[in-house]
Order: C-alpha cells, then sequence, then structure tokens
C-alpha cells in the first residue's frame, strides 16, 4: 500500500511540474496579458493618436484661415495706400507696381514654399 501511494505522489508531481512549465509558456506567450485587455489598449491607443492628429488638421484650418484674413487686410490696405497716392496726382510706375522679388528664382522659390507649406 505504501508502494502505491509513493508511485501514485511522484505521478502527482510530475503532473504539477508538467502543469507548471506549460502556465510559464503560456504566460511568456501572452505576456502576462488577457487576449482581451491587449486589444482594448491597442483600439484606444489608435483612437488617440486619430485624436490628436484630427486636433493638428483643425489648427492648420484655423491657422490657414488667419493667414488668409491677414494677408486679404494687407491687400486691402495696399490698394487704398495705391488710391490714396493716385488721388494725390502721384502715379507710381510700373516698375514700383512690381514685387522686389520678381526674379524667375524668387518667384520659384516662393511657390515651393508655398507647396510645402500646404502639405505640411
Amino acid at each position: 500500500e505504501r508502494d502505491a501511494w509513493q508511485q501514485e505522489r511522484s505521478m502527482l508531481q510530475n503532473a504539477l511540474k508538467q502543469a507548471e512549465a506549460q502556465l510559464a509558456k503560456v504566460t511568456a506567450e501572452t505576456g502576462n496579458k488577457p487576449v482581451g485587455e491587449t486589444s482594448s489598449l491597442k483600439l484606444q491607443r489608435l483612437y488617440r493618436k486619430y485624436l490628436r492628429a484630427e486636433s493638428f488638421r483643425k489648427a492648420l484650418v484655423y491657422q490657414k484661415k488667419y493667414l488668409l484674413l491677414l494677408l486679404g487686410g494687407f491687400q486691402d490696405c495696399e490698394q487704398a495706400t495705391l488710391a490714396l497716392i493716385a488721388r494725390m496726382g502721384i502715379y507710381p510706375s510700373a516698375a514700383a507696381l512690381q514685387p522686389a522679388g520678381a526674379r524667375p528664382v524668387a518667384r520659384f522659390r516662393c511657390a515651393a514654399r508655398a507647396v510645402i507649406a500646404v502639405s505640411r
């Protein structure tokens, strides 16, 4: 009877060691996180990234609108100034009306910078 008990005990100890080894293997694979929580955390992280990107886009839209309004205001001021000068009887020459950086290289640089700003 004692021998049967010893054999059963050794068999149960071996089974326990095998179960512990399998448990350690499975826990190492999952990284101590249940599968449902892992996907939920990934979804939350992606949603936060989406919200951050959307916030940046909205900020850029507002900045663009502000800059367009600002440039429109400068254009109105320039036209008003030219109208005032014309009423005074002094007409600016054609060279004075052209922008200072009218060279082809300067135009290209301006266009390139505008494209880069719009793409950002």
